[in-house]
């Protein structure tokens, strides 16, 4: 397959993929409101809230419009975010208040989980999220894991 019919294919993947978003109630305003609404949930939770706190501080909009940006790309293919998040969890592991642990992630997942049963356009678009959280947080857990055990073994 040569470049264009290569980036054609994308395209065309692309387009199937917000079509699709765009039918169960996916959008860029729904995004926006999923993760304002997660984060206000974030902030006021006993177990994480700290922990946001200690690594984001009093200004969350640079953290939501990034978040944003994140969940765009997941749900939308937009192509607005280009962070890396394993390395940014790897550092938080390390916080001297309130350090990110593997079991944070299984809070992190029932807190999405209620956002979207609040929030969500239909059940499809709850399904949808609720399928990439779980691989993104499996994703950042093995990734932490995996820089933790290279950290030790360079020692």
């Amino acid at each position: 397959m040569n470049e264009k019919n290569t980036s054609q294919t994308a395209k065309t993947a692309r387009d199937q993929l917000q079509k699709h978003a765009r039918h169960i109630g996916i959008t860029p305003e729904y995004i926006s409101d999923l993760v304002e609404h997660f984060y206000g949930q974030i902030r006021q939770d006993p177990e994480l809230g700290d922990i946001f706190m200690t690594a984001i501080g009093e200004d969350w909009e640079p953290h939501l419009k990034i978040m944003k940006q994140f969940w765009a790309s997941v749900a939308l293919n937009a192509g607005s975010y280009s962070g890396k998040p394993v390395q940014v969890h790897q550092a938080l592991t390390t916080q001297k208040n309130a350090p990110l642990k593997q079991e944070h992630f299984a809070r992190w997942l029932a807190l999405f989980r209620l956002s979207l049963a609040e929030t969500a356009p239909s059940p499809e678009a709850e399904a949808f999220f609720i399928d990439r959280a779980n691989r993104i947080a499996q994703s950042l857990q093995m990734g932490i894991a995996y820089g933790m055990l290279e950290a030790r073994t360079k020692h």
